[in-house]
């Protein structure tokens, strides 16, 4: 099995009863019975040198502080941009689960809605989803200038496509950058050209190349990062799971213990998934790929198989795909992720992929975590 200093297991005939082509979903059992919390009538009392005792051990609010600290790394993320540009349905989509059509429902954004979306066990997103009235922009530059903008790590500005006040959009984008400037220098800017799919499909490339050189322009001095997006398409997971990934504290020591796990078990690519969103934070890949948009066509086929199964009260855990050219496992990885692994062995049994990933798990539990461990698998 997968294990430091082991060699990964590649013959299926030592793990009997293994049975990798089990059921993909795991339906809901039934449910537990509750412990009952009464007290028995013919329980004895505790004597009182228990009771003391249990009391002399029991830890003070204070002391619970003091042993268990709050570990969570708060990220400060501002999603800005005028009123209708769809940034409340791409946040609900990405992090309330809800399909495109159904964010139709949803309202337009009174002020400032705040949300915390725990990402990765420690890194919590603490999203600020600003209304883009013009009254509310107004009061964001003004009199809630240094609430809004102080300790920004992210600001994420979309635009319609279709707006036809560009101008006025340009001038609030501008406001926001000089408010960065003055409170949060450091933080990372994404511009998100968003509704694309109503743009005709020849016309993409240039108008989102043009806007694209208009906003690297009037962002400078600071840089920015331009996306075209669509509720409707797999771009919204490509622009989000790019925005992740510079929020995640140790990504580059996650990025070389995936790379060596991949190698160890002679994948060509493992992917990496956060659990709730199915946004990429990180792969490694061997091989050349002819689709490079495969990573969030991947996110947006299985969120969407994922919450279809929700709605049959059904829990998806794990998935295989084969055929004479490959093989693809979707499993449980962490508590926090899932993991995709791409082989193309034929040599190598679907049991021993699956045992190396579950012993696999271990390690990258550790990871997780912001002070996590600071060796590779093949150092252990």
């Amino acid at each position: 099995p997968f294990a430091p200093g082991r060699s990964p297991v590649k013959q299926s005939s030592a793990h009997r009863g293994l049975d990798p082509l089990s059921s993909l979903f795991r339906l809901p059992g039934g449910t537990a019975a509750r412990p009952s919390l009464r007290r028995s009538r013919n329980a004895r009392p505790l004597p009182p040198s228990a009771l003391q005792l249990g009391r002399a051990l029991r830890p003070s609010p204070r002391r619970l502080r003091r042993v268990m600290p709050n570990t969570a790394m708060k990220k400060k993320v501002l999603l800005m941009g005028k009123s209708g540009s769809g940034k409340t349905s791409m946040r609900s989509i990405i992090f309330a689960n809800y399909i495109a059509r159904d964010t139709r429902r949803l309202g337009a954004t009174i002020d400032v809605e705040h949300s915390h979306v725990r990402f990765l066990g420690n890194l919590v997103l603490n999203l600020w989803d600003c209304g883009g009235q013009d009254t509310f922009m107004e009061n964001y530059f003004t009199s809630q200038r240094d609430n809004i903008f102080r300790n920004v790590e992210v600001l994420i500005y979309v635009f319609d496509v279709e707006s036809r006040e560009l101008e006025k959009d340009m001038h609030y984008y501008q406001s926001c950058l000089e408010a960065i400037l003055q409170n949060s220098p450091d933080a990372k800017i994404f511009c998100l050209v968003h509704k694309m799919d109503l743009v005709q499909e020849d016309q993409r490339d240039l108008i989102f190349k043009e806007r694209e050189e208009d906003l690297r322009r009037l962002s400078r001095p600071l840089e920015c990062a331009c996306f075209r997006t669509s509720i409707w398409d797999e771009t919204l997971y490509k622009a989000w799971s790019s925005i992740v990934y510079q929020l995640i504290p140790n990504v580059q020591q996650l990025e070389m213990n995936l790379r060596n796990f991949a190698q160890i078990i002679e994948a060509d690519e493992v992917l990496l998934f956060e659990r709730a969103t199915f946004l990429v934070i990180s792969h490694y890949q061997c091989k050349e790929q002819r689709d490079v948009h495969r990573f969030e066509k991947i996110s947006n086929i299985i969120k969407q198989f994922k919450l279809s199964c929700s709605k049959l009260a059904a829990s998806f855990q794990s998935m295989e795909v084969r055929n004479s050219n490959f093989a693809a496992f979707i499993d449980i990885f962490t508590s926090n992720t899932y993991v995709m692994v791409v082989m193309s062995d034929p040599s190598i049994p679907s049991a021993a992929t699956l045992i190396n990933i579950r012993n696999a798990r271990k390690h990258f539990e550790k990871l997780e975590r912001v002070d996590g461990p600071k060796h590779s698998l093949l150092m252990r």
